[in-house]
């Protein structure tokens, strides 16, 4: 058995690392995954799911999980390799493992509930399209921020609400302008992510390494 040890990890390092412990894998063995959260608990799930492979959950205590992910030889296609080998310690550590550009903060700012301009249907159609494919995406942002027409967006009712309450359920924190879910009339409506003020938004884009904007 390989034990992972990502206790403590932000997403998406306990996938980053389980990954690397299975591609170092040469025929069959157990891979077991300790995490402190749900959210990791089920992103590792779905990550053995995706791949054809059986895995558990277990509870070890308060905060503490292990998932179990067996790895059978036909995973390997005949591979005759010892699987008894120590994993190296670069394979569970995140600092070789991840590029240097995934490591930098990335937010996403959304100044409308729509996405270029010229015909203001497909726009809207656009931009819940955009926030989907965030949802798809392998690096995930670290927070999306929303001024103006884009606190519509996160507020009850919008086509994009599930994509972002799904984005938020896997670890981006979501911020809307305070002031503009006010001269919406949406300050009572807002239904995933926080409210915060125009200087905590400047302070936040500042401190970003990388920014996009639809």
């Amino acid at each position: 058995m390989i034990q992972v040890n990502a206790m403590g990890d932000a997403c998406p390092l306990p996938v980053v690392k389980t990954k690397n412990a299975l591609e170092y894998l040469t025929s069959a063995d157990v891979i077991e995954t300790l995490v402190d959260n749900d959210v990791a608990v089920q992103n590792l799930l779905r990550f053995a799911k995706n791949r054809g492979l059986n895995a558990e959950q277990k509870t070890l205590g308060e905060s503490a999980f292990a998932v179990v992910i067996d790895v059978p030889a036909s995973f390997f296609e005949g591979s005759d390799a010892e699987s008894d080998k120590e994993v190296p310690e670069e394979y569970l550590s995140c600092v070789p493992l991840v590029d240097e550009n995934k490591s930098k903060k990335i937010a996403v700012v959304i100044s409308s509930d729509r996405m270029g301009s010229g015909d203001d249907a497909l726009g809207e159609t656009l931009m819940k399209s955009f926030i989907y494919a965030l949802t798809q995406q392998d690096r995930l942002p670290d927070l999306i921020i929303t001024y103006n027409g884009g606190v519509k967006l996160a507020c009850e009712g919008s086509p994009a609400l599930e994509d972002l309450k799904d984005l938020k359920s896997r670890g981006v924190t979501i911020f809307s302008c305070g002031t503009c879910l006010s001269f919406y009339n949406l300050t009572d409506k807002l239904g995933v992510g926080e409210a915060t003020n125009m200087y905590e938004i400047v302070a936040m884009m500042l401190e970003a390494d990388r920014i996009v904007k639809p």
